[in-house]
């Protein structure tokens, strides 16, 4: 049975590498962070169009969301165990009901430039 559970072991490693690649974005990355300051909200506009919502403070500030994408929701599990001479192996997954919006959240001072990002994944 030595040989079952080496077998299940490189089961479990190679279907954990692939949920791992298929999850990769191929797009590059933003560095929000070193944007602040510097970047404005008209660029911010150009580059990604016109926001999903948007909120002008009265402090001038304005707060702007992007929905990037959508997630399904979903989890996937993996198990191995063993009792004696006997060992098991077993993988559940289970989707919930809809959707997730990606959300990107800038935040722009008075004067258009960026001084603040957050983002829900």
């Amino acid at each position: 049975m030595k040989s079952l559970k080496s077998i299940l072991m490189v089961l479990a490693v190679s279907l954990i590498a692939v949920f791992f690649a298929a999850g990769c974005a191929s797009t590059p990355k933003v560095d929000w962070a070193s944007r602040i300051g510097v970047f404005t909200y008209d660029q911010a506009v150009q580059e990604m169009g016109p926001p999903t919502k948007q909120s002008k403070l009265s402090d001038g500030r304005t707060i702007a969301d992007w929905v990037t994408g959508h997630a399904a929701r979903s989890s996937l599990s993996f198990g191995v165990g063993g009792m004696g001479s006997h060992s098991a192996f077993g993988v559940g997954q289970s989707v919930g009901g809809g959707y997730s919006d990606r959300v990107l959240r800038l935040s722009f001072d008075p004067d258009g430039k960026l001084e603040n990002w957050t983002r829900n994944y």
